[in-house]
């Protein structure tokens, strides 16, 4: 038998005041694309807002269907808008927010979005930070999609 350990490390903000300016305008833009969220069925608006090597910025939010699971995440949302119009673009940071999160927690994307931002890691070759945030409360900053799916599946499984 073999034990391990599974560290993950993350920065806690105490607020998005605390980011530098360009990480604290990409949480304000995911706030913005949380408030245009298409959820009339959860009532749970998600943003995200992700910044590009070149600097362009792109956004995302849910969008539900009547037809659970048809709808898509805000960070799928974001990382498929950026990828279709920049097919070897290279996300650096991507910031995720829940307007109506209950608590000082921020909320941590869902499995199938842990999975796309790790294929994205592993399309670029690097990581991207990730900031999740809660509005006027602390931000928990990746340095790495790793972080959040540690015993991930990626294409190495694929290639035999």
């Amino acid at each position: 038998m073999k034990h391990g350990t599974v560290t993950i490390n993350y920065t806690e903000h105490t607020s998005a005041d605390a980011l530098s300016a360009a990480d604290r305008h990409l949480v304000d833009e995911a706030h913005a694309a949380a408030l245009r969220a298409y959820a009339p069925y959860s009532r749970f608006m998600v943003g995200a807002a992700l910044r590009m090597a070149d600097g362009r910025q792109v956004t995302g939010n849910n969008q539900e269907n009547a037809s659970f699971p048809a709808g898509i995440c805000a960070e799928r949302t974001a990382l498929h808008a950026a990828m279709s119009a920049q097919a070897d673009g290279r996300v650096e940071v991507m910031a995720i927010i829940v307007p109506a999160a209950k608590g000082e927690r921020p909320v941590a994307p869902c499995g199938i979005c842990r999975q796309a931002l790790l294929e994205q890691e592993f399309r670029q070759g690097g990581p991207m930070r990730l900031l999740m945030a809660v509005p006027g409360g602390p931000v928990v900053e990746l340095a790495s999609a790793k972080d959040l799916l540690p015993f991930s599946f990626d294409a190495t499984f694929l290639n035999p």
